[in-house]
């Protein structure tokens, strides 16, 4: 298993990333800083917590505690980011982190412990940890493209089309 699992995790983490990506995409400009309510995240806020997390977990991931002393997360949930440039490139900057992070790590640095707000972590733990909490939030930015969006295309199975994608599927050999 120890022998994949880095790989799989790259691609597992790639593939949500270009979900979030693609619903980034379609959600109009007008709206990525949409909250439904104050107790609610915009696209933006989400953004803006995913990259703030991504740079404080993975910014000397072996070496240092998970939750930087430089990280604000409080402030990870005001809507300060004002256009869709700066947010994408938000988003690239905590994405780089975590992948020039994956890309550093071999076999052996999988069983070592690291600390996340001072509690110890295997280095599974700790990728199992953030493979959970990202898809999380991408999920978020998907339902507000939902929501506001008058032009939203699936990104995944479009619904009614279940049987029509597995029959495409299965009648491809397996590789």
């Amino acid at each position: 298993m120890q022998e994949g699992y880095i790989e799989n995790i790259k691609k597992e983490f790639s593939n949500y990333k270009v979900i979030g990506e693609k619903a980034i995409a379609l959600i109009p400009d007008d709206k990525l800083f949409w909250q439904f309510n104050s107790e609610s995240n915009s696209v933006g806020i989400i953004v803006t917590h995913l990259s703030g997390n991504m740079q404080s977990r993975w910014t000397d991931f072996l070496t240092s505690d998970g939750e930087k002393d430089w990280r604000n997360r409080d402030t990870e949930f005001e809507n300060k980011v004002c256009d869709r440039i700066a947010l994408m490139h938000m988003w690239k900057t905590g994405w780089d982190c975590l992948f020039v992070a994956l890309n550093g790590l071999n076999i052996e640095d999988l069983n070592k412990f690291i600390s996340i707000r001072n509690q110890s972590h295997t280095v599974y733990e700790a990728i199992n940890r953030q493979l959970a909490h990202y898809p999380y939030h991408i999920g978020q930015i998907v339902q507000l493209g939902k929501m506001t969006s008058e032009n939203w295309l699936s990104l995944s199975i479009p619904k009614g089309e279940s049987v029509q994608y597995n029959s495409n599927i299965f009648s491809k050999a397996k590789p």
